[in-house]
């Protein structure tokens, strides 16, 4: 029996994430970040550690939690910033005052561009954070070519401009900046440039290079060739630029965000809490359905409860739909954008939680998975009752020759491979689909009726709207029609027919029900493909070995039974053959193949 723990380990996502490691008192132990959260974790139990420190906190894990991110980047600062705001007691390495780089454009007259550690609230504009201070430098080289900005501290007030309390410095005389200070440059001009530096950071370069080429034609035309040049370096520069952050937007900032997936009888709620751009906070929490609610009633009680809990108090929240919080706090619905992102991220930290928790429902309570995939599939094929027997049919022949049809048992959404069975045609001849269909389902529930045994409550035909009719008739006249649900999966869009309707049904390619259906048809196809295949090639040897003079029956069932194939026969020895039917006999079956060659 596995330990809760070791379920928590074998149900982890091979995703991107944070894990967190918690102790029997659920006090945070430790904050990891990882490529492949489930490879990262299982290290940890899988191998003995060198220091003390860590055998200690392995010995200390209770629970563990996760939170999938789209890429390591964003781990890496998820990790930070979980650390900063838990400060988790293992995490001694990281138990400083690191914080990941921004570029801030200064709320002052002519304002600056600079990197920063530090986000301080005074209006100020900051964009990241980023990984790495290598794109940080790679933005602002390249800001710093296209544009000419100032980089002193003064303060540019136009008091101080116009009293010439300034003087211009040594950027000025190599051209990196156009001297604000003594009034050189206008506000309107440095500030355009900062609004083009702003739009390059959000990652829109559309207004800066459309500007630039008509730099660019304009001094071609006035024949300024070499300052054209220059021009069409810096669209070179900014057309060749690829780096940009992968982190929301830092403006998105004090909301929390809340997302929900269901299912027949439980529904799986995400919280996350973002601020500045980044996730600080993430919570999942399961609710049991008692009366088939729907999603927007339990999105709502999960909200307002876990507001209560954790203390929120963000104005603002992001949802996948809207819901009535009594007008207390601002309610949004992203279609798309930076919020679109963020919810999207809740959303898929929803479908992974419910994916684990699934995981451990298949291995510890089997019995519950079932009854959950049975429900699924009743309520997606609008049977009456729960598919616990399943049957599918396959036809399999081969240029028309020895048709056979193949019959796969389900229980309880598993094969029952010992109630597979496998069908000579008898009354058919040469390759009709339809009517080899018609005869093996007649076959098949005349002899279930006349020997009393349990009919599936399922049955699914492979093929079309010709096959399930042709099942059909059958039904008819043994009287089954409308006691056993019937319908045929075309294979082309998996298309799935009822009697009667011409329109199909298409079930979602992801779904449950969907991949049953798929595998009681590949086993179908795999089941009647290995009949036909035996068949035809025991009807190939028997045909060869009866050709031969002198050979009989007796003889040509026991090179049967023993080389299964005319390939097999034709490349044995003669000493080989000769050991099965004796030397006489291996002598002319040997000369017939060689003259045959």
């Amino acid at each position: 029996m596995q330990t809760p723990l070791e379920l928590q380990i074998q149900t982890l996502p091979d995703s991107p994430g944070v894990y967190q490691y918690f102790d029997k008192d659920d006090k945070l132990l430790y904050v990891g970040k990882a490529k492949n959260l489930k490879k990262r974790v299982m290290s940890y139990f899988n191998k003995t550690h060198d220091t003390g420190r860590i055998r200690l906190m392995v010995r200390k894990i209770n629970t563990i939690k996760h939170i999938v991110v789209p890429t390591e980047s964003e781990a890496l600062l998820l990790e930070n910033n979980l650390i900063k705001k838990l400060q988790p007691r293992y995490n001694v390495m990281l138990r400083d005052d690191k914080s990941y780089p921004w570029i801030c454009i200064k709320k002052e007259p002519f304002p600056r561009i600079f990197s920063t550690r530090n986000v301080i609230r005074d209006g100020s504009e900051y964009f990241g954070p980023y990984t790495t201070f290598r794109t940080v430098h790679t933005l602002l080289d390249m800001i710093k070519e296209l544009y000419p900005l100032r980089t002193c501290n003064y303060d540019l007030s136009e008091s101080n401009i116009r009293s010439g309390k300034y003087k211009v410095c040594l950027e000025y005389h190599i051209g990196n900046c156009k001297g604000p200070c003594e009034g050189y440059e206008t506000f309107k001009n440095y500030q355009d440039h900062v609004d083009s530096i702003r739009e390059i950071l959000k990652g829109n370069f559309k207004d800066s290079l459309r500007q630039f080429r008509k730099q660019m034609q304009d001094l071609a035309a006035d024949m300024q060739f070499e300052e054209a040049q220059k021009i069409k370096e810096k669209i070179e520069t900014l057309e060749g630029y690829q780096a940009r952050s992968t982190v929301f937007n830092p403006r998105i900032s004090n909301i929390d965000v809340f997302s929900i997936v269901s299912d027949e009888s439980m529904a799986y709620v995400n919280y996350m809490q973002v601020s500045h751009g980044a996730i600080i906070r993430s919570h999942n929490m399961e609710i049991k359905k008692k009366l088939d609610e729907p999603d927007d009633e339990l999105l709502e009680i999960a909200v307002v409860e876990l507001r209560e809990r954790f203390n929120l108090k963000a104005k603002e929240i992001l949802l996948p739909f809207p819901i009535d919080l009594g007008g207390t706090v601002k309610v949004t619905v992203p279609k798309l954008g930076d919020k679109k992102q963020v919810l999207d991220l809740s959303e898929r930290n929803a479908r992974f939680y419910r994916m684990d928790q699934l995981k451990q429902i298949k291995i510890v309570d089997p019995d519950r998975h079932t009854n959950r995939i049975m429900a699924q599939m009743k309520k997606d094929l609008r049977l009456p009752e729960e598919p616990r027997h399943i049957e599918c049919f396959d036809n399999s022949n081969i240029q028309g020759t020895n048709p056979v049809s193949a019959c796969v048992v389900f229980k309880d959404g598993k094969p029952s491979k010992k109630d597979y069975r496998h069908f000579n045609i008898k009354t058919v001849e040469g390759p009709n689909d339809f009517a080899s269909m018609e005869e093996v389902v007649f076959r098949r529930y005349r002899r279930l009726l006349d020997e009393n045994e349990p009919l599936p409550q399922l049955i699914i035909i492979d093929g079309g709207k010709g096959q399930l009719s042709s099942a059909l008739k059958s039904l008819d006249v043994l009287g089954l029609r409308g006691k056993i649900t019937i319908l045929g999966i075309a294979k082309r869009l998996e298309e799935i027919y009822y009697p009667g309707d011409s329109v199909p049904l298409y079930l979602d390619k992801k779904s449950e029900t969907l991949k049953i259906i798929q595998h009681l048809r590949n086993e179908a196809h795999r089941f009647g493909i290995t009949f036909h295949r035996d068949k035809r090639s025991k009807s190939a040897l028997q045909t060869s070995v009866e050709t031969i003079p002198g050979i009989g029956e007796k003889t040509m069932v026991t090179l049967l039974k023993h080389f299964k194939s005319v390939k097999r026969l034709t490349a044995a020895p003669e000493e080989e053959v000769a050991k099965v039917v004796g030397p006489a006999k291996a002598r002319k079956i040997a000369e017939f193949y060689k003259s045959t060659k």
